[in-house]
């Protein structure tokens, strides 16, 4: 080798070293691919480079490329998937080198808008032992490109794999961060509320931290083969609340069944159902406890964005996992307050029953005393005895609803009164205050319980459409004849000339029961009286239920 050739080497090995120094000196995956890319045009004279990277499926999942202005770009459209003279650098897995790329058989030739090229050389870059992608140069200075070139560039890629793991050790290392603080700030949150608060909290936590375009949380329904969205946030959210789809339709069932975190690169528009819009990369994550799945979180991002990587599908993992447990927590831990609000309550229950109730029962035999031996103030006197009644029996009916709040599974007559009290009359300005005379709950049969059930509906219903009243008192009674029950408010009556169809059906079930209605109208209030003997009605009962 004469002195030129040693002088030229020795310049060309600098270059290498130069430039393989501007590539390992950066951490940021993106910067670093581009960084390979400028490189290698710089170390051979190249007017145009790219380096593809490979998916699972061998073909090119991104494309980052130099040279090229970027409204030609443009104009060209989606990158290359690896076909033509790229694809037969990615399946020979070594270097090829070409003088003229449209006289290689293996040319597809080029789209519409791209710049005309000849030379050619792509080399295969590796990452330990596998193909990471492949780094193509085009248009040399020199008009082809020799095997120093080659050899230089193959240098470069052997440099590159380095810097791209490195790069990709710390895009790992990044990423655990961000999920780490995110299951931090997810977990800290979900302590401080109530369990059904806890899905719109991973929700609402971990869109923005994960930069997702949409976030939904389905869980099983009754039907084992459908999930149900009970949360979302994002683009569309709101449309998607409550829709229920396919176990086996979507990422999200798949995860389900495999109890495993599972990756898509594109959800389809419609593919879930009707109106659903077009998502990008998608990842579907089971939350377990234990061996229940209590849900699965799909985080889509918009059509176009970056991949999510396997660690954030290894740190996805992990925060369901912990997220399963924290919604553990919360759950016992409102269970355990229940506990404790029924302990309360049995114990407040208790205390009306042995103390208060004695005391009012002691002063009304009291006063029934005092009214035998003052005969004068009888009258008087007995006014008070049934103001105590009264109030004894409200404080009966109280204390039965503190003992059965906590029973969801009883189903007794009282217990469906009550509840159907409390759900007609939460349009009333206050709470409809109801009471029980004699043995409602031993007497009054199923079938007449849900006629009972369906009159007084219908009748606070009436009362909150209507009345304008602020007081309403519900009394239900039982005695050999049959039920009773009587709907008092204290609103502004019923017109005289107005509809009263719902009235009439309330009469209409009367009579096929066999028993009693009627009204008392006037401008200080009214009062609804109905009344049903014990046994079997004459015909079917209607079910319209029409306001008054």
């Amino acid at each position: 080798m004469d002195a030129a050739d040693e002088s030229f080497s020795q310049q060309r090995l600098g270059d290498l070293l130069r430039v393989s120094s501007s590539v390992v000196e950066h951490l940021d995956l993106e910067e670093v691919l581009g960084r390979i890319v400028e490189a290698g045009m710089s170390l051979v004279g190249a007017r145009y480079g790219a380096l593809g990277v490979l998916g699972d499926d061998g073909m090119l999942t991104r494309f980052v490329h130099r040279g090229m202005p970027v409204d030609t770009a443009r104009r060209i459209g989606d990158f290359p998937r690896g076909h033509g003279i790229l694809g037969a650098v990615i399946a020979a897995s070594e270097p090829v080198r070409l003088g003229d790329l449209a006289a290689d058989p293996r040319s597809v030739g080029f789209p519409a808008h791209h710049p005309p090229m000849h030379s050619f050389l792509g080399v295969p870059v590796r990452v330990r032992d596998a193909v990471y992608g492949d780094l193509y140069l085009a248009e040399a200075d020199a008009g082809r490109f020799t095997d120093a070139d080659e050899n230089l560039v193959v240098s470069l890629a052997a440099i590159a794999g380095i810097a791209i793991e490195n790069a990709r050790l710390y895009e790992r290392a990044t990423i655990r961060e961000e999920w780490s603080a995110a299951i931090a700030d997810v977990m800290g949150a979900l302590l401080d509320v109530r369990g059904d608060d806890a899905l719109e909290v991973i929700v609402d936590r971990i869109a923005p931290l994960v930069d997702a375009d949409l976030v939904t949380l389905a869980v099983p329904t009754t039907d084992a083969d459908t999930l149900g969205i009970v949360a979302a946030r994002g683009a569309a959210a709101e449309a998607l609340l409550g829709r229920e789809h396919d176990v086996n339709a979507t990422a999200a069932g798949r995860a389900m069944t495999s109890r495993r975190a599972v990756s898509a690169p594109t959800q389809p528009a419609d593919a879930v159902f009707p109106g659903q819009a077009a998502q990008g990369p998608t990842v579907a994550v089971p939350l377990l406890a234990g061996d229940e799945v209590l849900g699965v979180l799909t985080v889509s991002r918009a059509p176009g964005a970056a991949a999510f990587t396997d660690a954030d599908l290894e740190m996805a993992f992990v925060f369901a996992g912990q997220a399963g447990v924290a919604i553990e927590v919360v759950r016992g831990r409102d269970d355990r307050r229940r506990l404790e609000q029924a302990d309360d309550r049995a114990r407040i229950a208790r205390d009306l029953h042995d103390h208060v109730i004695q005391r009012l029962f002691g002063a009304g035999l009291s006063l029934q005393a005092l009214a035998h031996r003052h005969p004068e103030a009888a009258d008087d006197l007995s006014t008070q005895i049934d103001t105590l009644d009264a109030a004894i029996r409200e404080i009966r009916t109280v204390i039965f609803a503190l003992g059965s709040a906590g029973g969801a599974g009883r189903g007794g007559a009282r217990d469906r009164l009550l509840s159907v009290a409390t759900e007609a009359g939460r349009p009333l300005e206050t709470s409809p205050r109801v009471s029980f005379r004699g043995p409602v709950d031993s007497l009054v049969p199923s079938a007449l319980v849900d006629e009972l059930t369906g009159v007084l509906r219908e009748g606070l219903t009436n009362v909150a459409k209507h009345a304008d009243a602020r007081t309403v008192d519900v009394t239900v009674s039982a005695d050999d004849a049959g039920v009773h029950l009587e709907i008092r408010d204290d609103g502004r009556g019923i017109p005289p000339h107005s509809r009263r169809s719902g009235l009439a059906n309330l009469a209409e079930r009367a009579r096929q029961r066999g028993g009693a209605f009627d009204v008392a109208s006037s401008a200080a209030g009214t009062t609804l009286r109905w009344s049903a003997p014990f046994g079997e009605p004459q015909t079917a009962p209607e079910r319209e239920e029409s306001p008054r």
